[in-house]
């Protein structure tokens, strides 16, 4: 911890949300970048989520979080994330205005092989104007399609970062991690030199 006189600097924290559609991997997100054990709220799946909770492609699935993730990441010694994963079945929906609260900006992880799961969490936050970047999950090295691809058929700004990661590897997810922040950095900057003038 560095020092200013006598008193220690503490670091920055900012919240973070890890979102996207049922299945495609953001307890795993959190769970591989957390350097404490993450708070999670998984649940063994039951015949009471049928024809409720949509399985198609993710049919091997036996478990879902019920209320959030939650983990910590130092990224530099001033610099604290602090990662929030969202639920990702509809029925959950109505928690992401309150996650949503004070939030830096968002990870949407998607899935390539069913890109529709994460409309709901674009179209969410771009109506919230938080900032978020793209973290395209390729499930087993699989890589589809390119980050353009995924651009143009989900719709996005430019400026919208799109990350192919393995959210089973740390560094992996801190990549689209720091992407978003470099971001949200960029945003800030761009809002604060039209305020000027």
């Amino acid at each position: 911890m560095e020092y200013a006189g006598s008193e220690p600097l503490m670091p920055t924290a900012v919240k973070i949300l890890i979102a996207g559609g049922f299945g495609v991997g953001k307890t795993t997100m959190v769970g591989s970048v957390s350097e404490v054990p993450p708070l999670e709220t998984e649940e063994r799946m039951t015949q009471a989520s049928e024809g409720i909770d949509d399985l198609a492609g993710v049919e091997d699935k036996i478990t879902t979080t019920v209320a959030m993730d939650f983990g910590r990441i130092t990224i530099a010694p001033e610099l604290v994330l602090y990662l929030f994963g969202t639920p990702g079945q509809s029925r959950f929906w109505f928690m992401w205005d309150d996650l949503a609260v004070g939030a830096l900006g968002a990870v949407v992880l998607a899935d390539t092989r069913r890109l529709e799961a994460c409309f709901a969490s674009v179209d969410f936050f771009e109506r919230c104007q938080l900032p978020f970047a793209i973290g395209v999950n390729c499930f087993g090295g699989r890589r589809d399609c390119t980050p353009e691809e995924v651009r143009t058929a989900l719709d996005l700004e430019p400026s919208t970062p799109v990350v192919m990661c393995d959210v089973r590897k740390r560094e992996s997810s801190k990549e689209v991690l720091l992407a978003l922040l470099e971001s949200a950095k960029a945003q800030a900057a761009a809002r604060a030199a039209q305020r000027s003038f």
